[in-house]
């Protein structure tokens, strides 16, 4: 099993590509804003992560992940009133464009001839269904100053990213959640022994020692933002194992929240374990023809555990 992470750790194995001071400064004012209205701020982690191979990166490992789930549960949270700092991967999906990520945007899009003025183009409702909808709901959300998006591509980037999140949030005390919906590389390669410029087939073939990536859902809970509300995610292909797993993570980082699920079912039901109780969340066969997304109950369920959570510190 690996070691917690620490801040330090973090600081020396991991070099960033990402900027991220900048985006400290933002999520630290956008929490204090936000908290300072009484408003529940949520951070989601969306999408997977890159570990570069070379320092001048060339090749790298990657992990597959859509980031449909944290994409989702962004708007749901946004509707139950929550700020949300969004830490996603870049080109991964994002909330309400989500929904049209298949489709050919210039197939969507139609040309009107040119008149007095410039030529128009327009959108064919049939290609975006339910673009209208969308699209209000977008605007409102933007009008509201609610969501935050701030980009990571590396496995260092989302590390620091992640401790920078703590720090901006710990301040809200039971006011903050994190809802970890990220796919995190098990493997990297420290900075200190990353070779800088591009490994070279003609050297023959290529033997790697990588080590594993040390657990940061420890120190989160314990030190870098000890009052908040803590989801983390549990994926299996075994469901044999699955409670167990998730009852395991729950006893070792002594966090609130598992969301367990398995990877054939993931997107129509899950179990959310917590200490003392499992409940089954499911999309029925004619809830889905309607719509209806299981990030949706999972975010209703959750919001309410992170109220009675809020109420029994209070």
């Amino acid at each position: 099993m690996a070691e917690p992470m620490s801040a330090h750790q973090i600081q020396q194995d991991f070099a960033p590509q990402a900027e991220i001071k900048a985006a400290a400064q933002s999520m630290s004012d956008f929490s204090r804003l936000h908290g300072s209205e009484g408003r529940k701020v949520v951070l989601i982690t969306s999408g997977g992560t890159k570990v570069p191979l070379e320092s001048r990166t060339v090749r790298f490992l990657d992990n597959f992940s859509s980031g449909r789930r944290g994409a989702a549960s962004a708007e749901y949270f946004l509707q139950a009133g929550y700020a949300v700092i969004f830490l996603h991967r870049h080109r991964s999906m994002y909330p309400y464009s989500r929904r049209y990520t298949a489709v050919n945007w210039l197939d969507a899009l139609q040309l009107q001839p040119a008149g007095e003025s410039a030529a128009r183009v327009e959108a064919k409702q049939s290609h975006l269904p339910g673009i209208v909808q969308v699209l209000q709901d977008y605007h409102s959300m933007k009008g509201s100053g609610r969501l935050l998006p701030v980009e990571f591509n590396t496995l260092s980037d989302y590390l620091h990213l992640l401790l920078a999140a703590a720090q901006a949030l710990s301040p809200l005390g039971s006011n903050a959640m994190f809802y970890l919906a990220a796919a995190v590389s098990d493997f990297y390669i420290p900075a200190s022994e990353m070779p800088e410029h591009k490994m070279q087939s003609s050297s023959g073939p290529l033997q790697l020692t990588m080590k594993i990536v040390p657990k940061m859902l420890s120190p989160l809970v314990k030190d870098w933002a000890p009052k908040a509300f803590v989801i983390s995610f549990k994926l299996e292909t075994d469901p044999l194992i699955l409670i167990e797993r998730a009852r395991k993570a729950l006893a070792t980082y002594r966090h609130q929240v598992v969301v367990a699920n398995v990877l054939d079912s993931r997107r129509s039901y899950v179990v959310v374990v917590t200490s003392t109780e499992e409940t089954n969340l499911s999309v029925s066969e004619e809830e889905d023809g309607l719509g209806v997304e299981i990030e949706e109950k999972i975010i209703k369920d959750v919001t309410s555990r992170h109220a009675s959570f809020i109420d029994g510190l209070n």
